[in-house]
Formats: structure tokens, sequence, C-alpha cells
């Protein structure tokens, strides 16, 4: 540490600055522990072999508090001028001109990232190689209320239909109330061609438990229904990255699991935090399913089948 209160943290090949190292990040409110800033780079550096497969190539948007979980939330998608020449950039076409979002290539940028006091990271479902074509599907399930036990049983039926319909997957804590079912793709479809298919998946879910699901939009018309939403698997739009940090009293994590692990009585969507999610990441859950990336032909006939 600096007279500054700059500590030089190594990553790579590359020694970053953190500034205020010691400057509170997550409050230890309400029996909550507290971490700072330098607690959540060693996190960052600890996962960085595990999370750096689900950064690489992919356009993000960064979640920052500058002064804590207590302050002012922003997300920023532009990269800012005063940002390391060594940070990898990709630009993104809109309607009025262009986005300059931040890839995130290796550890020496998680680090950077973390000095900006950037708690989560959003990520496209898309890579700067493919940019209109994502490579993964995600379904996000959102329950009415802090209820694991819906959010559980939402999971377990539609595992079985992504099974049925030869599709891998495999579920992650979100680390605020519900959980994220992941497939793979082979990046062969467009955003549009994805999410229809993700709300007809998601469709027959609700046909089948009208009672108890929903793919409604508006959360005045879901009642007490969980909500399956689709609506990550658009062009633009993002999704946590596995082992980040979310902005929320403890630092939970979003954090990859197995389908037995679901079965834990103790499991809930913040099961982990930057205390233990380390652990977890090594024991690597989804050994093998990066590699899995499915075309959704096959799967369209059979849920068309299904949908018949």
């Amino acid at each position: 540490m600096t007279d500054d209160d700059t500590k030089k943290v190594r990553a790579g090949r590359r020694t970053v600055e953190v500034k205020r190292a010691d400057k509170v990040l997550f409050p230890g409110d309400g029996g909550a522990k507290e971490y700072t800033k330098g607690d959540l780079v060693d996190y960052y550096r600890s996962v960085a072999a595990f999370m750096l497969p689900h950064l690489r190539g992919r356009p993000l948007m960064l979640e920052r508090y500058p002064d804590g979980l207590d302050g002012p939330r922003f997300m920023q998608k532009n990269t800012p001028d005063h940002y390391p020449e060594w940070i990898t950039r990709f630009e993104v076409p809109k309607e009025d001109g262009t986005v300059c979002h931040t890839v995130c290539e290796d550890t020496a940028t998680l680090v950077f990232l973390t000095d900006q006091a950037c708690l989560t990271l959003h990520r496209w479902l898309s890579r700067t190689n493919g940019i209109e074509r994502p490579d993964r599907l995600v379904f996000d399930l959102d329950p009415a209320e802090d209820s694991f036990a819906q959010v559980r049983e939402a999971a377990e039926l539609l595992g079985e239909l992504l099974d049925e319909l030869r599709l891998p997957s495999a579920p992650m804590t979100t680390g605020s109330r519900g959980l994220h079912i992941v497939v793979p793709l082979d990046g062969r479809h467009d955003f549009d061609e994805v999410r229809e298919f993700a709300k007809d998946v998601a469709g027959v879910l609700e046909s089948a438990h009208p009672d108890r699901f929903t793919t409604a939009a508006r959360k005045k018309d879901r009642g007490d229904r969980l909500y399956l939403d689709v609506q990550r698997n658009a062009y633009a739009q993002t999704a946590v990255v596995p082992y980040t940090v979310r902005a929320r009293p403890g630092a939970p994590v979003a954090t990859p699991l197995t389908w037995a692990e679901l079965d834990d009585p103790g499991l809930d969507a913040r099961r982990w935090s930057i205390a233990d999610a380390a652990e977890q990441a090594r024991a690597n859950p989804w050994a093998g399913l990066l590699d899995r990336g499915r075309a959704l032909g096959p799967a369209r006939r059979r849920l068309d089948a299904l949908r018949r």
C-alpha cells in the first residue's frame, strides 16, 4: 500500500493500481458482512480463471457503485476515454451512432473494472466475432415473491423439457431471487430466432401449468405466478456473468451449479457469496457444458411436435 492508499495488484502480465482499497463497498448493515474494494479485488482474482471463459469476446454492461452499495448506481455501456489502451473495446452500431463496449479478456481488466467500483458485470449472449448470433440462450426464472421453492419447481420442469428437446442445459443462481437456466448454442441462429424458440419453450410450461407460471411481461398481469423471462435473448440485451457479484447486502454471487445440487434443501438464490463462491468455482459444476453448443433445428422440430 502506498502513501496515497493505492495498492498495486499483480494480474497476469500486468500490474494494476487499485485506489482506496480499504473503501467499504458492501456495508455490514443488518447483520450482513462488510466487504471493501480490496476484498472484491481479491475475490475476482480468485475466480478469474473460471470467470474469463464466460467473459472473453463479449461486450459488457457494467453496474457501478462509486460510493458503495448505499450510494447511487449507474449502468455503463460506453468505455470512457480514460480507460487504459490495453483494455479491449468493441464498437456496436445503434440508431444514432455507436456504443463502444468494454470487453474483458484478462484478469488485469477484471481488476481494473473492480477498481472502478464495478460490482456486477452483465454480458451479451453473443460474441464480437458473431455479434448478431448468440451462443447462449438464457431462461430467467423470476418468482413473484422471494420464494425459492417456486423457482426450484420451475427449474426442474424446465430442465426436464429441455432434456426432452435434447438440449444440454445448466442452472445458475442469480445472487438475487431466482435462477438462470443456460443453454449453449452453436451460434448459427440470430437473436430473433433464438428468442422465439425460448418464448415457445416457456409457453409450453405456461400452458401446462397456467396457475403457477406466466410469460406476461407486465408485473400487474402475473399475480402470484413465477415469470418465465426470455427477454434477455434479444439483440443488445445482457445477462449477469457467472461468478459475478451482485449489488446486495453480503455480496452474493451468481454461481453455476449442477442439476443434482438443485435438490440441496439449503439452496437459494443467494447461497454463495464472495466468502465461498471460489470454492464452488473450483468444483467446476459446468464442466464440459460450454463445448456442447447445439443448433436449434432439431430441437425446434421436437418442440413443434410437442405443441401440436
